[in-house]
């Protein structure tokens, strides 16, 4: 099923309508303020499992996931005083922090080094779809590892919106992937360059 929302401002039928599925253990595609992403309740263990199998993806790589603020954030990694300056000054952003997992981060998404990407897009439907779920909504590019991630929310139905329970149209996408910043042991380490500008860095944050 595909569902339009206006991604200015997302219709509440329309987001519980979508957070129904995600309680139901749905899995969704929804837009970011990257790429479009596959995503679940983070503690639904059919539903990751299952985006693993739709991504074709090694269950060793962990997805990253999103979170409604700095405070939701705070309850699944760990936040140092450097962490959180850094963070509050680029979330809501097109960048994705790693950082120590809290013992509540679910093991399929965390990595051996017990370390979990977090993430708040400058994206008014996921913020919204975060809100009312109450839990972090898993996120990774909707694609097949390895393959093309689509921009276009039609092309994105017809590829793969029978592997999904809710496909949700806000519009056609960047196309680009997060920028990944480690913040682990208060040191800032760039793993992946994507659409979020880096300059700050040098700048001194």
């Amino acid at each position: 099923m595909i569902l339009s929302v206006n991604p200015e401002n997302p219709h509440g039928r329309h987001v519980h309508q979508i957070v129904e599925a995600l309680q139901h253990g749905g899995v969704i595609i929804y837009p970011t303020d990257t790429t479009y992403g596959i995503g679940c309740d983070i503690f639904n263990r059919k539903g990751v499992k299952k985006i693993f199998q739709i991504k074709q993806r090694d269950s060793r790589k962990p997805f990253s996931f999103i979170c409604s603020d700095l405070a939701e954030i705070s309850n699944y990694a760990q936040v140092s005083n450097f962490a959180f300056k850094i963070m509050k000054r680029h979330l809501p952003g097109p960048y994705t922090f790693v950082l120590e997992a809290t013992r509540i981060v679910p093991d399929s998404l965390s990595t051996k080094q017990k370390t979990v990407g977090v993430r708040i897009p400058e994206n008014r439907i996921c913020q919204e779809i975060v809100k009312e779920l109450g839990h972090p909504l898993v996120t990774t590019s909707a694609n097949i590892s390895g393959e093309v991630t689509l921009q276009d929310p039609a092309e994105i139905d017809e590829a793969m919106g029978h592997m999904v329970d809710v496909v949700v149209d806000g519009g056609i996408s960047l196309g680009d992937s997060s920028t990944v910043i480690s913040l682990v042991d208060g040191q800032i380490e760039v793993l992946r360059e994507g659409c979020g500008d880096i300059s700050w860095i040098k700048q001194g944050f």
